[in-house]
């Protein structure tokens, strides 16, 4: 077997490991049996179809799509510390997110995509903001530029939010628990809300991950290579965007998992494109499904945001790879 179907092989393994876990642990146990045949046990059954495996599925899908979208943001600017968190891409996401139900906007011909779309379109703007600003400062675009300034975004981003959190009234809850970030309670609405944004963002960065091993190299390179190098930029930025943007509208503000994924899935099976891509998307589902798994099952019945869990993961890795970029090691 080759390194890159073991890698497949292992990865579907912890998928399917952390699913199954998923839908069956729990205040109340869940015999896996019922998972195949739900007369057995319609009590059960109904919780499993109806509360936990929607969470479990929507946990998946925003572990897929912050983790692909991290893992296209580090191959295209040639940086393991970025990710949309680091970016200030999620945060331009959750303002969108935030401006959405605290004006309550809702766009006729969209109705309960309006939160994606703008949430997306925060995220894509940020994104663009990001970039622009670091070229001005930079012209040469370096990553501790880039990386400082997705900080100075998310601060000034988080202000404004900051603000609407102090305006608002009844929204206050609502609002507080989506910045925390959770998968709690959402049912299917919200996997029909994120699926079709999630499976078209990662199949517009599938679509270049040749362009992203060619940037590897260096943007000179790659266009002797007949890479568009603009072209290809913001098409990837564009997919990230749409990811981050589904992914912060559903659950809130998840950290690090962009980070964290991309970076270990490189580690240990390479960083041809071609494979990291597909592998973050599987491990990043796995990760968030286990994290989930952990944040309402560790101090049961009370629930942990999941963003709590993935920063207790997340911050030791930022601060290993950081560690080991700065002395050379990477």
């Amino acid at each position: 077997m080759s390194k890159s179907a073991l890698a497949y092989v292992v990865s579907l393994i912890l998928l399917g490991g952390a699913v199954v876990l998923g839908v069956t642990v729990g205040t109340v146990p869940i015999s896996p049996a019922v998972i195949w045949n739900p007369s057995s046990d319609e009590a059960a059954a109904n919780i499993l179809w109806n509360i936990r495996m929607p969470r479990v599925v929507l946990a998946g899908l925003v572990g897929a799509a912050l983790a692909i979208a991290g893992a296209a943001f580090q191959g295209l600017l040639k940086n393991p510390l970025a990710d949309p968190y680091t970016l200030g891409v999620s945060s331009g996401a959750a303002v969108g997110a935030v401006m959405t139900l605290f004006f309550g906007i809702s766009i006729p011909f969209l109705g309960l995509f309006t939160l994606p779309v703008i949430s997306m379109i925060g995220a894509l703007i940020t994104m663009l903001a990001v970039m622009g600003f670091a070229r001005l400062v930079d012209r040469s675009m370096k990553m501790e530029t880039v990386i400082l300034t997705g900080i100075i975004f998310s601060s000034f981003l988080g202000s404004i939010m900051s603000l609407m959190i102090a305006l608002t009234g009844e929204e206050l809850r609502q609002i507080i628990g989506w910045l925390l970030g959770s998968v709690s309670m959402r049912g299917w609405p919200y996997v029909q809300m994120a699926l079709p944004f999630v499976l078209v963002g990662s199949f517009v960065l599938w679509l270049y991950r040749r362009e992203l091993n060619a940037m590897l190299f260096g943007e000179e390179r790659a266009q002797h290579l007949g890479v568009d190098v603009k072209k290809s930029k913001m098409a990837i930025l564009i997919g990230g965007s749409v990811l981050t943007g589904s992914a912060v509208a559903v659950s809130g503000t998840i950290g690090f998992v962009g980070l964290v994924v991309p970076h270990i899935t490189r580690l240990v099976w390479g960083s041809d494109h071609r494979h990291v891509l597909p592998l973050s998307f599987i491990n990043g589902a796995a990760l968030l499904i286990v994290c989930d798994l952990v944040a309402r099952t560790i101090i049961s019945p009370t629930e942990l945001p999941i963003g709590v869990i993935t920063a207790f993961i997340g911050a030791p890795v930022f601060a290993f790879i950081f560690f080991r970029q700065r002395r050379g090691g990477l």
